[in-house]
């Protein structure tokens, strides 16, 4: 055979051209050599054309990370080196052999997909894992393709408090102490003591406290209590104790703790009275002390819960709550930006800090040649112009559909800043629950924002669309996807302050991520409802109560709007508070009043949408306690078989009563437990339900009703009252 051609077997038989990637420079070759960094497999014939190992993955990302479990993801290498049999391999040099892979590993240690959940990780532990991808000619190449990424699990769920006891009754005081959770990797921040009568644990209240130990005053005289603890630590809020019960005016030495059976435990006291009335003594002096202490509420929070923005003549500026104390040597005035650091590797950085915000598009937003876009159809309207669907083709890189959101022509150069700082914002986000930006157009008309596409669209309309199509699990999935998408917001320190279900998307994995970064001084008053104020405009149904009242906004606002969203998701798109106007939002929930839990609604679902609608902000959960806890729930289904009661909360926790059914105020008392007030209410003249509903607190005390506890009890109820009967108050009040 001539030089370039071969044959492999000696014979009459026909010299062959030598294949792609290979040659033969003399003549006579029975086969030819691969060009350099091209290779033959041992089992490859000798008539197929030399091939090379695959680049390196593309873009490792981190899609779950809890206290044992990283689960990774990337793509395929953009070159996979003439070769069909690409896999990876995923190397850890931390892990120990208690650690699973899943999907199971090859036998060459390899896996064919591309995303893996590694297991059995220890918490607060940094691991650094490379992902390699190779081929059959990978094991002759001398330059291994891989990525890296470093992880570091998260802290252990707090763990419970025990040995709750009490240490001192009176006939309308009950102390108690209890011994501090063993986390070694966690420091307690407070605790909470939840509080309530024996049999009416769903109308509880509960105080805080900085130390083992806690008083309840201003209890009922002889009446049975019962008394739950937790701890609340950097890492979340740990489960409440067992209850603890006791008497008011009982002695010491009988309180007992209930477990599921309602088995009475009894609790040997092994100290004198006089000893714990010492105790109760130091206690009280100890909560006076805090009481009257200067500390700072948010000494007991995250840095990034300081962190707030306000509206001030329409415009978006920061407001630090408690700025740090930093010496400086100058005496000049500076630009400081809208967030601090507060120890995360990435911040996000307000556009508006930038006196020049063509700066920021620039130094966020990465820029598209227009002839790369291809327009489609328009899907939808903006305020600045259409969104469309489109494709994107790249030098070197597949074609991709995408999302366009297009600038009117003729527009003003403060709309097109306007237009653009939403991309300045979106580019400084990379998470697989964070709409992602795949660049801008600015250098040819008209201007573009591209975007991954999503193919379901707004997640409201998605599932007002599909109304009772989905499993419990699935929306609890969704619901996973947008807490995981705030909590990384969250940890850049980045307040959302329009979340919604209108402005998350949904692709056709039913994958949730978070859109519509324009700020909510965009929001149109007459489609969602807009809370017009001097400073701006405020999406009142989702947005929390002191931020409407203040038009201050941090991470525990944006908590509130998440609970919106759950309900929002549960109830598959029903709009938030119905038809109720703005005004009468407002007034119900300053009074008390919460969403019902919608149809089908599971128990532990709509108890975190109470837990986010905490009225004082800092007993709201944070974002990482929300995602824990819906992974909880995703582990163990059956935590989500019990049905919450569908019903008309009015405060949080009120015990559930359907005062429609009461035809007297004689049955609504009795149902209260209040019968002692008849009289009072028959004196009034108040022998009608709808007389009760427009009781006042003043009225309460007209009526000789002065315990504050009866008050409040009975005051609830009547918000709930009014509900249920939709009277229509003299202010023109309608809940």
């Amino acid at each position: 055979c001539q030089p370039g051609h071969y044959k492999d077997s000696v014979g009459n038989g026909k010299c062959l051209s030598c294949p792609e990637h290979s040659a033969a420079p003399h003549a006579g070759a029975a086969e030819c050599r691969c060009d350099t960094g091209y290779h033959r497999a041992q089992d490859d014939p000798r008539s197929m054309p030399c091939t090379r190992p695959p680049s390196k993955p593309q873009n490792i990302t981190v899609n779950f990370v809890d206290q044992s479990t990283v689960i990774l993801a990337w793509q395929p290498p953009l070159s996979d080196g003439g070769r069909t049999d690409t896999r990876y391999r995923v190397i850890c040099d931390a892990c120990g052999s208690q650690v699973n892979y899943n999907p199971p590993l090859l036998a060459d240690e390899s896996l064919n997909a591309t995303q893996v959940t590694i297991s059995g990780l220890s918490p607060i532990t940094t691991y650094r894992f490379q992902v390699f991808a190779e081929n059959g000619v990978s094991d002759q190449a001398r330059d291994p393709q891989y990525l890296d990424i470093t992880v570091t699990t998260e802290a252990s769920v707090p763990s419970m408090v025990s040995n709750v006891r009490v240490t001192s009754v009176k006939s309308t005081e009950i102390s108690l102490a209890w011994d501090a959770p063993t986390d070694p990797y966690s420091d307690i921040e407070m605790y909470e003591v939840r509080y309530y009568v024996r049999g009416l644990q769903n109308n509880s209240s509960s105080i805080l406290s900085q130390r083992e130990e806690a008083t309840l005053v201003n209890l009922r005289q002889r009446t049975e209590y019962g008394f739950q603890v937790r701890a609340k630590t950097t890492n979340g809020w740990g489960e409440y104790s067992p209850p603890v019960f006791k008497k008011t005016g009982q002695l010491l030495g009988t309180a007992y703790v209930g477990d599921e059976d309602n088995t009475q435990v009894r609790i040997i006291v092994g100290a004198t009275v006089g000893a714990f009335v010492v105790i109760a003594i130091v206690v009280v002096m100890t909560l006076l002390f805090l009481k009257n202490r200067g500390t700072d509420e948010c000494n007991k929070k995250q840095p990034s819960d300081c962190d707030t923005l306000e509206y001030r003549n329409g415009e978006v500026h920061g407001v630090l709550e408690n700025p740090p104390i930093v010496q400086t040597h100058t005496t000049g005035s500076m630009t400081t930006p809208l967030f601090t650091q507060v120890g995360h590797h990435r911040t996000y950085i307000d556009p508006h800090t930038y006196e020049d915000p063509n700066q920021a598009i620039r130094e966020f937003a990465r820029e598209i040649d227009a002839s790369y876009i291809t327009i489609e159809a328009i899907i939808g309207g903006g305020e600045f112009g259409d969104v469309c669907k489109g494709k994107l083709q790249l030098p070197a890189r597949p074609e991709m559909t995408v999302a366009i959101k297009t600038l009117k022509p003729g527009s003003s150069e403060k709309a097109r800043v306007d237009f653009l700082t939403e991309a300045s914002i979106m580019g400084q986000f990379e998470h697989p629950n964070v709409i992602f930006l795949q660049g801008v157009v600015t250098k040819s008309n008209p201007v573009m924002i591209i975007t991954e596409y999503m193919e379901n669209g707004s997640l409201d309309h998605f599932l007002r669309m599909n109304d009772g199509k989905f499993q419990v699990l699935q929306l609890v999935g969704m619901l996973r996807c947008i807490a995981s998408g705030m909590q990384y917001l969250s940890e850049m320190n980045y307040v959302h302050r329009d979340l919604a279900a209108r402005n998350v998307l949904v692709n056709a994995q039913l994958m949730c991520k978070i859109a519509d970064f324009g700020l909510s001084r965009e929001i149109e008053s007459h489609t969602e409802g807009a809370y017009t104020t001097r400073g701006g405009k405020i999406p009142v149904r989702w947005t929390a109560p002191e931020a409407i009242a203040f038009r201050k906004f941090t991470s525990a606002s944006d908590v509130w709007s998440l609970g919106i969203v759950l309900w929002e998701v549960m109830s598959y798109g029903e709009r938030p508070y119905w038809n109720w106007s703005n005004q009468d939002v407002i007034k119900s929930i300053e009074k008390g009043y919460r969403l019902p839990a919608p149809m089908e609604c599971p128990e532990a679902i709509y108890q975190l949408m109470l837990d986010c609608w905490q009225k004082e902000r800092n007993h709201r959960p944070n974002f990482a306690s929300i995602v824990r806890t819906l992974d909880r729930l995703i582990r163990t289904p059956e935590a989500l078989s019990k049905v919450a009661q569908n019903r008309c909360t009015t405060a949080l926790g009120l015990d559930s009563v359907d005062l429609t059914q009461l035809s007297s105020v004689e049955d609504w008392l009795a149902s209260l437990k209040m019968n002692r007030y008849l009289d009072n209410f028959q004196r009034a003249g108040v022998t009608q339900l709808e007389s009760v509903a427009r009781l006042t607190q003043h009225d309460l005390t007209q009526l000789g009703i002065t315990l504050v506890g009866h008050q409040k009890k009975i005051l609830q109820s009547i918000h709930a009252l009014r509900a249920q009967l939709d009277v229509n108050m003299s202010e023109g009040f309608l809940v």
